[in-house]
């Protein structure tokens, strides 16, 4: 079992993801962009959230850490590969999107709440 103090931490942990995932979807949405699915779940993988804008889909990962650099850092290769995973399943689910094409963002959000988004952060292999 996990003690009160490791449950507190994970509540914690889920809080600003949720904080952090409402930051990236006011950016996007201000900048024209239809939300459609977050926190999408697959047998392979979530996708913290799926846009798209003029018939370009982007499947975006929102890493919240202290700094932009520290956030920056946390999409390891196995990451990327579920990511890619998980997004497989959701076109497969939704097909019609993405006629513009597809790529994968990545939003970082720091503790003070700055948000960078970084556009075709990386390619499927």
């Amino acid at each position: 079992m996990h003690s009160e103090a490791t449950r507190a931490r994970r509540r914690a942990a889920e809080t600003r993801g949720h904080r952090a995932e409402d930051a990236a979807v006011a950016g996007l949405t201000r900048d024209g962009w239809a939300v459609l699915a977050r926190r999408y779940r697959t047998p392979l993988g979530e996708l913290d959230l799926v846009v798209e804008r003029e018939g370009l889909l982007a499947f975006v990962e929102v890493k919240a850490r202290p700094t932009l650099a520290d956030a920056a850092h946390a999409l390891g290769p196995r990451q990327r590969a579920r990511l890619v995973a998980a997004a497989e399943v959701w076109l497969a689910e939704h097909p019609g999107h993405g006629a513009a094409g597809i790529r994968f963002d990545v939003v970082l959000v720091d503790a003070a709440g700055a948000v960078r988004r970084i556009a075709d952060a990386f390619r499927q292999e």
